[in-house]
């Protein structure tokens, strides 16, 4: 079977004790980036084979992955931090794994984006997950149908880019929308930044950013 396991953001401490008990007893850990998993596996002292499934082969071998599964192999699947499927590799997979009939099952844990929801002041009762947007093709036609969301929009984005999309963010929606920005969650320098999007735009413009980064923007009902 498959077992889709979320690791932490950042704190080592925000894992359960269900994933560990998973990765210990899985026969073989796939992950992203082997030297990243080692640093958490070896935290925890899970002995198990690493092998690498990310965006650059995960085509290539998820076939070869099931037929094992098929054989008896269990798997456990986690990412570099949070769960996967949530902007990393893990839908091909899964979608193999169901169309074959091979057992999947989900873990409970950490989901960057739902830390920066819940602690925004934004409305969380109703609310649209965008993931990265389009770097080029589509991004401005995204952008001029998410002018009329009512919901609240969720957005994840790179350190470089953020000032370049809270302008964009301005054309769009206009400077006065309220916005949350969060990035390093759960680590040591966390910070969550509120306000207008033109105070946040001032603000990041004004600072070195570093670290992953969610963006929350209240919708136009809002």
């Amino acid at each position: 079977m498959l077992y889709l396991v979320p690791t932490p953001l950042g704190n080592l401490k925000d894992i359960t004790l269900r994933a560990l008990e998973v990765l210990k007893q899985a026969d073989v850990i796939l992950c992203e980036d082997t030297r990243t998993s080692s640093k958490l596996l070896q935290h925890y002292q899970v002995q198990k084979p690493l092998s690498p499934y990310h965006q650059h082969n995960e085509h290539k071998i998820v076939e070869h992955l099931t037929e094992q599964m098929r054989a008896g192999k269990t798997f456990a699947l986690i990412t570099d931090a949070g769960t996967p499927g949530i902007s990393d590799p893990a839908f091909l997979l899964v979608r193999q794994c169901i169309k074959e009939g091979i057992k999947v099952e989900c873990l409970p844990g950490a989901t960057a984006f739902v830390l920066a929801l819940v602690n925004s002041g934004i409305p969380t009762n109703r609310f649209v997950f965008e993931g990265f947007l389009p770097l080029k093709k589509g991004r401005q036609t995204l952008l001029k149908q998410l002018a009329q969301e009512e919901r609240t929009m969720v957005f994840y984005e790179s350190p470089m880019r953020l000032v370049k999309t809270l302008e964009e963010f301005i054309t769009y929606f206009g400077p006065d929308r309220r916005c949350s920005v969060s990035r390093e969650l759960t680590k040591l320098f966390e910070e969550n930044a509120r306000g207008t999007l033109q105070e946040l735009c001032e603000h990041f413009k004004s600072k070195a950013v570093k670290g992953e980064i969610v963006i929350v923007l209240a919708g136009t009902e809002a």
